[in-house]
């Protein structure tokens, strides 16, 4: 870190800190904004590299969600940072992707939840409830 801490570009800390499959996740989370497509970011590493987006432009990772908070240390601070809050937090340090498997079934119910549920007009419901 000494020896770099004259970069302040996100890029070249990248390059000088990261390696290339930290690079190769920047460059999918970007790719994926771009596409209009929804991202889990799933543990300190993924985090990390959605951090790096994130000190580009804020709106970078408006299409990620965090799947879990891992016990890594740090990954709290790292998640404040990005403004991001964890779905799900159990523990976990398995990596894998076993925070994006479990986090998937609860995304799915909340959009079943969301997308099923009536209107008050398509239940019947009028008036204010005392």
């Amino acid at each position: 870190m000494e020896r770099h801490r004259e970069r302040t570009e996100p890029l070249q800390l990248l390059a000088a800190l990261g390696g290339r499959e930290l690079a190769a996740m920047v460059g999918a989370i970007l790719a994926a904004r771009m596409a209009r497509v929804p991202v889990l970011l799933d543990g300190f590493v993924v985090a990390a590299s959605g951090a790096v987006l994130h000190r580009l432009g804020e709106r970078l990772l408006d299409h990620c969600l965090v799947a879990h908070l891992s016990a890594e240390p740090g990954h709290r601070r790292l998640l404040a940072a990005i403004h991001k809050r964890p779905l799900l937090d159990l523990g976990m340090r398995l990596g894998e992707g076993s925070g994006a498997a479990l986090a998937i079934p609860l995304l799915r119910s909340a959009l079943a939840c969301h997308t099923g549920m009536a209107s008050f007009a398509e239940a019947g419901v009028s008036g204010k409830v005392d």
